[in-house]
């Protein structure tokens, strides 16, 4: 596929006590959710989930089931705050709570039918969607997206994201 023309991204001046690299990633992550949320819609505009709620699903699809309490935690969130995402996806349809077998005064949370579809239909249309970005940039953007991937996952490692805990917009 040929390459676009992409306007200069002018990077604001990172202030002189700081690392400017700092500002810069900060700004671009930013950015890119931003732009990844906002262009999902596009693609999949009948979607209506709020992204805390398809990031519970994300995490359900690689570790389900599971308490409200671990979810909380891999999320970083409040339990009450997942507990109530958790209530209206319920309610959707899209996750149902079941004792937990290892511990019967406890309860799990796991997918539905529909929230894995749902999940499947969302992480397919995203997939599509980035795909289509990523393939708009030139060769060397590509290589250069390809090669920060590791040391991005690295530093998110290092900022406390557990390995394999984080979710993608």
């Amino acid at each position: 596929m040929p390459s676009q023309s992409h306007p200069e991204v002018s990077a604001p001046e990172a202030p002189a006590d700081r690392v400017p690299d700092a500002r810069l990633l900060t700004d671009a992550v930013t950015r890119l959710r931003r732009a990844l949320r906002a262009s999902i819609r596009s693609e999949y505009p009948w979607e209506k989930l709020p992204m805390a709620q398809v990031e519970l699903l994300q995490v359900l699809g690689e570790h389900s089931p599971a308490r409200i309490g671990d979810l909380a935690t891999r999320q970083r969130l409040a339990a009450s705050t997942v507990s109530g995402l958790i209530g209206q996806m319920i309610t959707s349809g899209l996750v149902a709570r079941e004792v937990d077998p290892a511990d019967r005064r406890a309860s799990v949370v796991t997918l539905t039918e529909a929230g894995r579809e749902q999940l499947t239909s969302w992480t397919q249309a995203h997939e599509r969607r980035l795909d289509a970005a990523v393939h708009a940039l030139d060769d060397d953007e590509r290589a250069a997206v390809a090669a920060a991937l590791p040391a991005l996952f690295h530093l998110a490692e290092y900022l406390g994201e557990p390995p394999g805990g984080g979710t993608a917009d």
